[in-house]
């Protein structure tokens, strides 16, 4: 795999790099200065976008989407935060899924409370309902909505259909709720990277283990940031339709924005097969098309995969991670027990060694990457006469849909599964986010999910438990399996990987979705649980504001999970208050308390009974020295080096701010949606280069911050407090108009009621 250094123009099947002598190259073909200047326009993605934006300005979209999905741990919500904002009907298809907190497991009657709740407002406003265990999000997207040319709006990270045609973007709760308005999705135009792929994948290679060499190539470099990956090249016709899935939905972990591919004659077959083929048509990058940069694939050298914990861009190939074993492992430990904080853990990954290879403690086929038809019947096929044994390994497969469940019964796979001692599951999200198949304390689970970051197992670090996951493919897991957990590449194994015609039947979409797009009853009531709770008023934007730092975390990335735990606390995602006393919970269990504490040091000035030291301490900053109490909003802060890698959940920022927050400061934001999510919940996404001049506890005043918001964004003065307080500069990255002024309101309600 090799990333090109420069921008590349696709021309007629050539790759010519921008280098400065692309002209003559371009001219030499036939393409003159005109089309060479216009080459951007002729990407897929430039043209899906171009049709979705209704600025008239190319490089500001502003961008309305054919549908939207979201799950039951983000629509309750969504759906409040458009029902204070004036919310009278979806506009567009709304799919509300019930794969996160289907299991009902934890906190009582609350989630069904949810789910209850969901189908309440599918009903009122018009939308459409799907009930647990039916389908994962992202599968049942991938059935029912994706089309070629499409633009689809997920509040989950994994909003990614790509491979059938449709562009598909996961952000935060705000964004949806903009689109539920009437409102857009504001973007810069995005760059574009071009993922050539060409070759054919060997035997026993699977999506995820193409998935993860991406990732482990391009998430640390940034090279895709917040950009669009384009999958084109002769390896895509190697693919099946599945394995192109499998490989899309990964994509997110690389931080792109979002992703397309060329489709084809098998994108046709999969969509007439699920009775949509009027949704097919072709797509390609016309004979010149410009790409911000180039990635080349080959997949024939494409080796079985392992992700280690705890990212999915720790990637060995198994071949190396069985050469090498014990260097690696301690290596791995090592950089687990700086993330987590703590050496007192259940963590001996090099003591699961056994001659040299490593035992895995158990398996997991599952999600919106593993539960994929093909995945499964491989799977199948590789146990078929073997079994995992019955001591401490187990294998657990859950099926992406009930029609994906339905067809591999009709194959005969879940027979062959069962047989062998995997256990079979209904669609379920949760051994991706650590609420389903929690492993043993110390225990390491292979699994072909989509992420493996800290506690998305299930783990609780401050608590003294701590288990790991890896990420490898369904193929390799089930070749693990029948090697009784043996780490096995599934390229060593003799199997035969014909897998029979996927037969989609939608009965049990027939007869259990609710489907009430367009046909809503305006005047129901919703249905509302104990747990439920509108969103906590937010003030406005202080003309002076002082932060307080209450977290300082210096890792090089922090993701969403440590932001806002997920796991049991997905219970409370319908609960403001009750949700944010997990803030920080398994990153910084002292944050909730610093934060409450500046929480009441804002109430105690809004009374004009502050402390009278700290406004003397204010005083001291040059043309400050007459503000008073009334001047003032206190705030608290965090500084992050690098945070929001990961899930798009809004609770990741709305959780600091129900808390007191008034901005986070970082080096730099790992997605855009994290941002977005911040600046729709009225915090400043205030960035910071060079030395951090404050440190916990530090009060750090910005002037004049209404002002600064709306000026210029490059340069915003700020002073650490002390008896000579200490000058420094943050900055704040280009804002819309919309943006600058839901700062200044202090959140998304405020501004639409503004």
């Amino acid at each position: 795999m090799e990333c090109y250094q420069t921008g590349a123009y696709y021309a007629r099947g050539q790759w010519i790099a921008a280098d400065g002598r692309e002209t003559a190259a371009l001219q030499a073909l036939g393409f003159d200065a005109a089309r060479q200047n216009n080459a951007k326009a002729g990407t897929m993605a430039w043209k899906i976008l171009q049709a979705h934006n209704i600025s008239g300005d190319t490089d500001h979209l502003k961008i309305k989407f054919d549908a939207m999905a979201s799950h039951d741990i983000t629509f309750v919500g969504i759906i409040q935060t458009a029902r204070a904002s004036g919310l009278e009907k979806f506009p567009l298809p709304y799919v509300l899924t019930n794969c996160h907190n289907s299991l009902c497991a934890v906190g009582g009657t609350i989630n069904e409370d949810d789910h209850r709740f969901g189908l309440s407002a599918a009903q009122k406003y018009g939308g459409i309902f799907v009930p647990p265990h039916l389908a994962v999000i992202h599968q049942y997207m991938r059935e029912r909505f994706a089309g070629c040319g499409k633009m689809i709006l997920g509040s989950d990270s994994h909003t990614r259909y790509g491979a059938l045609g449709t562009m598909a973007i996961g952000e935060g709760g705000g964004e949806l709720a903009k689109q539920l308005l009437g409102r857009t999705y504001d973007v810069a135009r995005p760059g574009v990277v071009a993922v050539y792929l060409t070759g054919k994948p060997a035997h026993g290679v699977g999506p995820h283990d193409v998935a993860i060499a991406l990732v482990g190539k391009l998430f640390g470099s940034g090279y895709v940031k917040n950009k669009v990956m384009e999958f084109v090249g002769p390896g895509i016709r190697a693919l099946s339709q599945d394995f192109r899935n499998g490989v899309d939905v990964m994509t997110t972990e690389t931080t792109c924005l979002s992703s397309i591919w060329c489709t084809d004659e098998t994108t046709e077959n999969y969509l007439a097969a699920h009775g949509r083929k009027a949704d097919y048509k072709p797509l390609a990058p016309d004979e010149l098309a410009y790409y911000d940069g180039l990635v080349t694939l080959d997949l024939s050298a494409v080796r079985p995969m392992i992700a280690l914990p705890m990212h999915p861009s720790n990637a060995f190939t198994i071949e190396e991670l069985n050469a090498n074993a014990e260097d690696i492992l301690h290596g791995c430990e090592e950089n687990i027990k700086k993330l987590v904080g703590r050496d007192d853990l259940a963590l001996d990954l090099v003591g699961k060694l056994e001659n040299g290879r490593l035992r895995v403690d158990q398996g997991v086929i599952a999600g919106c990457a593993g539960g994929l038809y093909e995945n499964v019947m491989e799977a199948a096929a590789i146990l078929k006469g073997h079994t995992g044994g019955c001591g401490d390994y187990a294998l657990s497969v859950y099926p992406a849909s009930q029609p994906v469940m339905m067809a591999l019964d009709k194959a005969g796979a879940l027979r062959e599964l069962m047989a062998c001692g995997a256990t079979i599951r209904t669609a379920f999200c949760g051994p991706c986010f650590g609420a389903g198949d929690v492993p043993a304390n110390g225990a390491l689970s292979i699994r072909h999910t989509t992420r493996n970051f800290p506690s998305r197992e299930g783990s609780k670090p401050g608590q003294g438990q701590l288990s790991t996951v890896a990420l490898m493919d369904a193929r390799s897991i089930a070749a693990t399996t029948a090697n009784g957990g043996l780490l096995t590449p599934a390229t060593d194994v003799d199997y035969d990987d014909t897998v029979p015609a996927y037969e989609f039947d939608d009965s049990s979409y027939a007869t259990r979705v609710y489907q009430g797009y367009g046909k809503g009853h305006y005047d129901e009531l919703l249905k509302f649980g104990p747990n439920i709770k509108d969103w906590p008023e937010q003030p406005p934007l202080g003309a002076n504001l002082l932060l307080k730092v209450a977290a300082y975390i210096t890792d090089p990335v922090t993701t969403t999970d440590e932001l806002i735990p997920s796991g049991e606390t997905s219970s409370y995602r319908s609960n403001p208050l009750g949700l944010a006393e997990f803030t920080l919970s398994r990153k910084d269990p002292a944050y909730v308390g610093r934060a409450k504490a500046v929480r009441e040091e804002e109430a105690a000035r809004r009374k004009g009974e502050g402390d009278a030291t700290l406004l003397a301490l204010v005083r001291r900053v040059p043309g400050c020295e007459a503000l008073g109490w009334d001047d003032l909003q206190i705030a608290s802060t965090l500084y992050a080096v690098k945070p929001g890698d990961g899930s798009a959940r809004e609770q990741a920022a709305s959780c600091q701010r129900v808390l007191g927050a008034g901005a986070n400061i970082a080096v730099e934001y790992a997605t855009k949606r994290y941002r977005s999510n911040l600046i729709n919940w009225g915090m400043l996404p205030f960035q910071l280069e060079g030395p951090t001049p404050f440190g916990l506890g530090d009060y750090i005043l910005v002037p004049n911050a209404v002002q600064a918001i709306e000026g210029d964004l490059s340069k915003i003065p700020a002073y650490v407090l002390g008896p000579a307080p200490k000058a420094f500069m943050l900055k704040i990255a280009p804002l819309t108009a919309d943006e600058r002024r839901i700062l200044a309101d202090g959140c998304l309600i405020n501004f639409y009621k503004h």
